[in-house]
C-alpha cells in the first residue's frame, strides 16, 4: 500500500540529520501553535495563502527565500567546516554519502529555491507598477506558481528525515543519477523535486511575458519601458524557452529510472552525453535568466541615487537583447573536455568571450550613469558597487574559461566554483538585496534601517572575497571539486581563510535579521525624504506605498521615459486632494482570491512524494484531484468583483490623509 516506504527509510543512525530534523519539526509545530493560539488562520487563509494580488505574492517568494537560504547556507557552513578537518588529518564528521547530499541540496536550493523566487518576487513587485498595470495577466496562474515552488520547496525538505537526497551534483548527470548507480530514492526526490518547480516558473514565465506585451499602460511603447521591465521581458522570454527543455529531460530521465528505457544510457543506443547537452541548453540561460533582472535592479538604483537619466538607455535595452540571443548559443562551454572537436570547441568559445561584450556595455553605462552625478551612498547602491567589483572579477574569469585550453586544466577545480559562486552571489544576491532595499518602502510604507543596512553589506561583501577568492589560488594548485574525505594538507590555510569568510558572511545574514527587526520596531508609516537625495524617484510610482488592492485607479498615459518622474518632481502633496477631486473615476474589476493554487500545491506535493515512493494509488489520487480543482476553477465565472468609483475615491481621500498627518512634504 505504500510502495517502498518504511520506518527503514528514516535515518535513525545519523545524529546531524535526526537532530536537523527534530530542530525543523519543533520549529513548525511552535508556528503552527501560534497561530492558532493567536487565531490566524483565518486572516492568513483570506489575506495570504488564497492571495492573487501581486504584492503579496512577491513578499511570499521573498519570505520562501530567506527560509531556504538559511537552509543553504548552513549546508555551506557544514561543507566547508568538513573540507577545513579533512584537510587537517582528521577524519570529519560528514561521511561521505551525506556530504555528497549536502552539496547536492546545496546547489539545488541556492539556485531554484533563493536566486529564483528572489527574482521572481522583485518582478512580482515591480513589473506591473513600472507599466502601469493594475496586475499580471493571469492572477490565479500567479498564485498556483508560487504555491508549486512551494511544494517543491517542502518535497526537497522532506527528504532530509524521509529516506534521502540525490548524491550526484546539482545537475545529476547520468550514468550516477541512473537506477544501476543511484539505486535509491535521492535521484527520484530531486526530479520532482525540480520538475515541479519548474512547472510552476514556466508559468511564471508565460505570465509575465503576456503581462508586460498586453498589459503597458497607454502610450508606452517598448522603448518607453523601464529598464528593469525590458530585463524582465528578456528574462521571461528565457524561462518560456528554455525551461520546457528542463521538463522534458526530467522527463526522459524518469522514464529512464521508472520504466527502463535507455535515453541516457549506454546500452540499447542511449547517450549520457544527450542528456548533459540537454541539460546545458536549459542550464545556461538559465544563469541569465538570474542575472537579467538585477540587471534591471542596477539600472534603477544608479539613476536613482545619481540624481541623473540613465546613460545609454537604448544600448543598455539592446545589450540586454543581446545577452537574451547569445545565451542559447554557449552552453556547450560547460563541457568543453567531452571530445566534441577543436572547431566546435572554438565556436563555442569565441561565443562565451563574445556574450562577455553586452555585459561589460551594460557596466560602462552604469559607470557613466553615476560619472559626475550627485551620488548617494545608498545601501542599495553599496551593494550596486559592491557588485560591479564581485562581477568584473566573476567575468574576467569567466572570459578565461572561455578558453578551451585553460578549462581543460581549470574545469574540475575549484577555480570554477570560485567563478560560479562569483557571479551568482556577487552578481544575482547582490542584486536582489539591492532591490529589496530599494523597494522595500514601495511594499510596507516604511524604509529598512539604513545603518544595520550598511554594515550587512560590509560584511556580506568582506567575507566572500575572503571566502571566495582562496578559492581561485586552490584551483590554480591542483585542487578539484566535491572533495571531503582525506584532502591534501597543502590546501588547510587557504580552506581556513575560506571558512573565515563564510563565517563573515554569516554575520552579515545576522544584520540583515537585526535590519528588518529594528526597521519594524522603529517603523514610521510614512516615506518623509526631506532632504533626501532620492526624493523625486519616491514618487515616481502612481500608487501608494504601500499600494492598494487596485494599484492604479486611473490607469496613467505614459509620454516620456521618465513621465511620471517629471510631473511628480515638484508638486506638493498637499496639493493631491484638490487633484482628487478633479478626477474622473470609474468602477473597476478586481479579481477574487482563490485557494485553488493552493490545494493544488498540497496534491502536487502528495504526487512528488508519492511518486517517489512508488505509492500507485495516491499518484492517480493526487493526479486526478489536480485535474478537477482546474476543471471546477476553469467553469466557476464568480471571480471578480467590482469595486466602485466612490470607494476608490475615499481610498484615495485616506491615504493622502495619511500622508499629511505624517508629515511628508
Amino acid at each position: 500500500m505504500f510502495g517502498k516506504l518504511t520506518f527503514d527509510v528514516i535515518p535513525y543512525h545519523e545524529p546531524i540529520i535526526m537532530v536537523t530534523y527534530i530542530g525543523i519539526i519543533i520549529i513548525a509545530l511552535s508556528l503552527v501553535s501560534g497561530i492558532t493560539y493567536y487565531k490566524k488562520w483565518q486572516y492568513l487563509w483570506s489575506e495570504w495563502f488564497t492571495t492573487v494580488d501581486h504584492k503579496k505574492i512577491s513578499i511570499m517568494y521573498g519570505i520562501l527565500a530567506f527560509i531556504m537560504l538559511f537552509r543553504g547556507f548552513v549546508d555551506a557552513m557544514l561543507m566547508r567546516t568538513q573540507q577545513v578537518i579533512a584537510s587537517s588529518g582528521y577524519k570529519g564528521f560528514l561521511p561521505p554519502h551525506h556530504y555528497d547530499q549536502i552539496f547536492t541540496a546545496h546547489g539545488v536550493i541556492m539556485i531554484f529555491f533563493v536566486a529564483m523566487p528572489l527574482v521572481i518576487g522583485l518582478m512580482n513587485l515591480v513589473v506591473p507598477l513600472q507599466i502601469g498595470s493594475r496586475d499580471v495577466a493571469f492572477p490565479f496562474l500567479n498564485n498556483l506558481s508560487f504555491w508549486l515552488n512551494v511544494s517543491s520547496a517542502v518535497l526537497l525538505t522532506l527528504s532530509l528525515g524521509i529516506g534521502e537526497f540525490a548524491q550526484t551534483g546539482w545537475l545529476a548527470y547520468p550514468p550516477l543519477s541512473g537506477i544501476e548507480y543511484s539505486s535509491g530514492v535521492g535521484v527520484d526526490y530531486w526530479i520532482w523535486s525540480l520538475q515541479i518547480s519548474g512547472i510552476g516558473t514556466t508559468l511564471t514565465g508565460i505570465n509575465f511575458l503576456v503581462t508586460i506585451l498586453n498589459m503597458r499602460a497607454p502610450g508606452m511603447s517598448l522603448f518607453k519601458m523601464p529598464v528593469f521591465t525590458w530585463t524582465s521581458l528578456c528574462t521571461n522570454i528565457l524561462i518560456v524557452i528554455s525551461f520546457p527543455v528542463l521538463t522534458v529531460t526530467l522527463i526522459l530521465l524518469t522514464l529512464d529510472r521508472y520504466f527502463n528505457f535507455h535515453f541516457f544510457t549506454n546500452d540499447l543506443g542511449g547517450n549520457a552525453m544527450m542528456y548533459i547537452n540537454l541539460i546545458w541548453i536549459w542550464g545556461h540561460p538559465e544563469v541569465y535568466i538570474l542575472v537579467l533582472p538585477v540587471f534591471g535592479v542596477f539600472s534603477e538604483i544608479v539613476a536613482t541615487f545619481s540624481q541623473k537619466r540613465l546613460f545609454g538607455y537604448v544600448s543598455l535595452v539592446w545589450a540586454t537583447l543581446s545577452i537574451t540571443i547569445l545565451s542559447f548559443i554557449v552552453w556547450l562551454h560547460h563541457f568543453f573536455t567531452m571530445g566534441a572537436g577543436a572547431n566546435i570547441n572554438a565556436f563555442f568559445g569565441i561565443t562565451t568571450m563574445i556574450i562577455a561584450i553586452p555585459t561589460g556595455v551594460k557596466i560602462f553605462n552604469w559607470l557613466f550613469t553615476m560619472y559626475q552625478g550627485r551620488v548617494h551612498m545608498h545601501s542599495s547602491l553599496l551593494w550596486t558597487l559592491g557588485f560591479l567589483v564581485t562581477f568584473s572579477i566573476g567575468g574576467m574569469t569567466g572570459v578565461l574559461l572561455s578558453v578551451p585550453p585553460a578549462d581543460f586544466i581549470l574545469h574540475n577545480s575549484l577555480f570554477l566554483v570560485a567563478h560560479f559562486h562569483n557571479v551568482i552571489i556577487g552578481g544575482v544576491v547582490f542584486g536582489c538585496f539591492a532591490g529589496i532595499n530599494y523597494w522595500f518602502p514601495k511594499l510596507f510604507g516604511f524604509k529598512l534601517n539604513e545603518k544595520w543596512g550598511k554594515r550587512s553589506f560590509w560584511f556580506w561583501i568582506i567575507g566572500f572575497l575572503i571566502a571566495f577568492l582562496p578559492l581561485y589560488f586552490l584551483g590554480l594548485m591542483g585542487m578539484t571539486r566535491r572533495l571531503s574525505q582525506n584532502i591534501d594538507s597543502e590546501f588547510h590555510f587557504l580552506l581556513c581563510i575560506a571558512a573565515i569568510g563564510a563565517c563573515l558572511i554569516g554575520i552579515g545574514i545576522i544584520c540583515q535579521v537585526i535590519q528588518l527587526f529594528i526597521s519594524i520596531r522603529d517603523r514610521q508609516y510614512n516615506l518623509d525624504l526631506t532632504g533626501d537625495p532620492w526624493n523625486g524617484r519616491t514618487l515616481e510610482w502612481s500608487v501608494s506605498s504601500p499600494p492598494p488592492i487596485y494599484n492604479f485607479a486611473i490607469i496613467p498615459t505614459v509620454k516620456d521615459r521618465d513621465h511620471f518622474w517629471q510631473s511628480k518632481e515638484n508638486k506638493d502633496v498637499y496639493q493631491i486632494e484638490k487633484i482628487i477631486d478633479n478626477l474622473d473615476y470609474y468602477d473597476i474589476h478586481i479579481p477574487k482570491n482563490t485557494g485553488s493554487g493552493f490545494l493544488i500545491s498540497i496534491f502536487a506535493l502528495f504526487f512528488g512524494f508519492s511518486a517517489v515512493w512508488h505509492i500507485t494509488w495516491l499518484c492517480f489520487v493526487s493526479f486526478f484531484s489536480i485535474i478537477i480543482i482546474l476543471v471546477m476553477k476553469s467553469i466557476d465565472e464568480d471571480h471578480e468583483y467590482t469595486m466602485s468609483a466612490e470607494d476608490i475615491k475615499n481610498i484615495e481621500y485616506q491615504y493622502w490623509k495619511n500622508i499629511k498627518k505624517a508629515g511628508l512634504k
